[in-house]
C-alpha cells in the first residue's frame, strides 16, 4: 500500500525546501553540537552529548519521514480539476444551514493544510465529507459540537 499524497506546486516545493534545510543546515548544526559536547570530556556522563545524540536521532527520523513524503508526492495538474464536484484543490464555498453563515475552504493534502489561509485537509472531517459532492448538495458533517448541515454554494479551483 502506497501513501501517495497530492500537492500543489507550491506545497511540494515547500516540502522539498524543508527536506533540503534539514539535510544541510540541520545536520551541520547537530554535528557542531556533538563536537562541542565531545570536547567537554567523558562521554559516559555528558548530558549535553546525550541530548545532542538524541537530537540527531530525531533529525534523522524527520528527514526519513520527509523523504518518504517526497517520494510518494504527486503534483496536481490544476488545469484538469473538475469543478462539477468537490476534489482535492477545489475551493468550496459552504453555508452552515443552522447559522446561515458561509465559509470558503480550499481542500489540500494534510501537509499543506493551514486553517489561517483557508486550506483544510482532505483527511479532515469536513474535507472527507465534502469530497465528491456537487454544488447545491446539502451534507451533514460531524464536528466536535455534533452534526451540522452545510450547503455547497460554489466549487472552483482557485481562491
Amino acid at each position: 500500500m502506497s501513501n501517495v499524497s497530492y500537492y500543489t506546486k507550491e506545497g511540494l516545493q515547500k516540502l522539498k525546501d524543508r527536506l533540503h534545510a534539514l539535510r544541510t543546515t540541520g545536520r551541520i548544526e547537530i554535528a557542531q553540537q556533538i563536537a562541542e559536547a565531545r570536547e567537554k570530556g567523558d562521554l559516559r556522563e555528558n548530558a549535553e552529548y546525550d541530548a545532542a545524540k538524541d537530537a540527531q536521532g530525531m533529525l534523522e527520523l524527520n528527514i526519513a519521514k520527509l523523504e518518504g513524503l517526497v517520494a510518494n508526492a504527486r503534483l496536481i495538474d490544476e488545469s484538469k480539476i473538475d469543478t462539477s464536484k468537490v476534489t482535492i484543490l477545489s475551493t468550496v464555498t459552504i453555508k452552515n444551514v443552522a447559522l446561515n453563515k458561509t465559509f470558503q475552504y480550499m481542500l489540500v493534502s494534510e501537509e499543506e493544510a493551514d486553517l489561517k489561509q483557508g486550506k483544510i485537509s482532505v483527511q479532515s472531517p469536513i474535507g472527507k465529507t465534502l469530497l465528491g459532492h456537487e454544488k447545491g448538495d446539502t451534507v451533514e458533517i460531524k464536528v466536535p459540537a455534533g452534526v451540522t448541515k452545510f450547503e455547497i454554494l460554489d466549487i472552483s479551483h482557485s481562491m
